[in-house]
């Protein structure tokens, strides 16, 4: 009546592959028409009162359990581990009480995190939970309870522990609060996957309404993901329903998961050679940008066909040409508004698992309110407040797991009244921080232009395992050259001007006969020349300021010709 699942009908899902699987197949051409679920084994446990310890009760029937809170250990045989991948599974029973938390509740929750930790495996959470329970025969002993599981959530995260959540009903209070703390903060690495009816609240509609605050029609309305999680980024995934929810996280799983006792993820039986020329793919504009022009992949790195790397491009298609043709890819936090210039995926390269970075290099055009005092589109090659929150996110959910690699054409961080006053200084400094921090092989690749505050938080001095080089024709310096003949070399572009033999020429005539027509001809030839100089004195510097001399400094180590990007990247990795 509720239209909510039953914790162990999730379970039968789990282990049996989804009965739907057959009903699924009946598609065009065998084409499923919904995700099929690979089949898992369940040890279900609870929590032993006398010892505080989880314990196995494996084999006991379906709806025996004391608290709303079922866990144990689930497995999936997978293609990359044959073995199966072993997880600890969180699931809220919403027929006892809408899943409300009391002390019972939550000591099975502290006591399923801890038996995570002991098999170093990621938690897997699927909670409906109407919050911290309210009754005449309890009271603030709940909300302490709650708290000893707050507790532990960051513990576990901050000493590396992954928790994954699955939203697929509503969740109030306590468990929203513990939702953030597994997966929305700085150091998290755990996905937050939505589906359409899910919601996040910290008070339910009727209460809010019934204590005179701010409502809306209903709960998703409050915190679902079209209007609230998905924009805000909170919520890193959308799925349209539960089934589609697991099968996005066992494909984020493809990339992530790490068997215990193993360093990495495993790597990925890929087709796709490592020589291959990524020049010759086809570039296909896809995005909010459609920046159109190019054929190819090499056009963009074309002189002829892209003088100076100054026209926009579509950098999933870059994106799209370097990454394992076979190996699939993953984009998360995809629904974003106003981290559109950052682009996150993760996918496979010479079959090793890798986060990939892409910044935007076409202007997107914004959605929703624009202050007056910010950008009308969202520039190419920039970083915004939101976009430098989610590059440092995936720096840090990446971190200690896999490779990142970074496609770079940024000519710096937004310095707008709308961004600083939206914390671009706050999430530009995590960008460097996450670098710092980072533990593993962080691959930066320079494939247009590189320039400003954003070349510190990728410095090569930040962390002894960056690796950065610059593709053939492309430019890395303080500041761009226009900007720098406009702003620091005025004085030399005014002498330039004056000298020239066409303005001298007109002021000394005008000199001899001052008119007004003769004055309108000198402002109309020198304002010509200012711009003709003040372009010399630009191109003057980027041939100064090129990737060789970037290279000659120590600031990149290598120049890699275009199509030798994928054996230049597979060989770092």
């Amino acid at each position: 009546r509720r239209g909510v699942l039953y914790p162990y009908e999730v379970i039968h899902m789990l282990t049996h592959g989804d009965e739907s699987t057959e009903r699924a197949m009946e598609a065009q051409d065998g084409v499923p028409t919904r995700p099929v679920l690979p089949v898992g084994t369940f040890e279900e446990f609870e929590l032993d009162t006398k010892r505080n310890k989880a314990v196995s009760v494996g084999g006991r029937p379906p709806g025996e359990n004391a608290a709303a809170v079922v866990f144990g250990v689930i497995t999936t045989k997978t293609a990359k581990v044959p073995e199966g991948m072993r997880r600890v599974l969180i699931l809220s029973d919403p027929t006892m009480a809408m899943g409300a938390l009391s002390g019972a509740e939550c000591d099975r929750v502290v006591a399923a995190i801890d038996l995570a930790e002991q098999l170093s495996v990621p938690v897997e959470w699927i909670p409906v939970s109407s919050g911290a329970r309210i009754a005449m025969d309890s009271g603030t002993e709940n909300m302490d309870a709650t708290a000893k599981v707050v507790r532990r959530i960051v513990t576990f995260t901050q000493g590396g522990g992954v928790i994954h959540l699955i939203i697929s009903g509503i969740n109030v209070g306590a468990q929203s609060y513990w939702d953030a703390l597994a997966t929305m903060l700085m150091h998290t690495k755990g996905v937050l996957i939505m589906t359409p009816d899910a919601s996040m609240v910290l008070t339910g509609r009727a209460a809010l309404a019934a204590s005179g605050s701010v409502s809306a029609e209903d709960e998703v309305s409050i915190g679902g993901h079209e209007r609230v999680m998905g924009p805000n980024g909170q919520a890193q995934y959308f799925a349209p329903d539960i089934l589609s929810a697991l099968a996005t996280l066992y494909e984020y799983y493809e990339f992530s998961y790490v068997v215990p006792g193993e360093p990495r993820p495993r790597r990925l039986e890929t087709k796709d050679s490592s020589a291959r020329d990524i020049t010759l793919f086809p570039y296909n504009a896809t995005g909010l940008g459609q920046a159109t022009g190019f054929s190819t992949i090499g056009e963009i790195f074309d002189q002829a066909a892209n003088p100076g790397r100054k026209r926009p491009f579509a950098m999933r298609s870059l994106m799209r040409a370097v990454i394992d043709q076979d190996g699939g890819h993953l984009e998360r936090w995809g629904s974003l508004v106003g981290g559109e210039t950052a682009i996150v995926w993760d996918a496979h390269l010479g079959g090793c698992p890798v986060t990939l970075l892409g910044i935007e290099s076409q202007n997107v055009p914004r959605l929703g309110y624009r202050p007056s005092d910010g950008p009308e589109d969202w520039n190419g090659g920039t970083l915004f407040p939101l976009s430098s929150k989610k590059i440092a996110r995936a720096l840090n959910a990446a971190s200690g797991n896999r490779p990142v690699v970074v496609l770079a054409n940024l000519s710096g961080f937004d310095g707008s009244p709308e961004s600083m006053r939206k914390l671009q200084l706050e999430y530009g400094a995590e960008i460097a921080r996450a670098v710092v921090n980072f533990e593993g092989t962080i691959a930066f690749l320079v494939v247009s232009r590189y320039h400003g505050g954003a070349y510190v938080v990728f410095s090569r001095l930040l962390n002894g395992q960056i690796r950065a080089a610059a593709l053939q024709g492309s430019y890395a310096s303080v500041i761009g050259g226009g900007p720098a003949a406009t702003v620091v070399f005025p004085r030399e572009v005014r002498a330039r001007v004056a000298s020239d033999p066409r303005v001298q020429e007109l002021r000394t005539r005008l000199e001899r006969s001052p008119n007004v027509d003769l004055r309108a001809e000198f402002e109309r030839v020198r304002q010509e020349v200012l711009i003709e100089k003040r372009s010399e004195v630009a191109a003057e510097f980027d041939r100064v300021h090129s990737v060789e001399r970037a290279r000659d400094v120590g600031s990149l180590e290598a120049i890699v010709s275009p199509n030798e990007v994928r054996p230049y990247l597979i060989d770092l990795l």
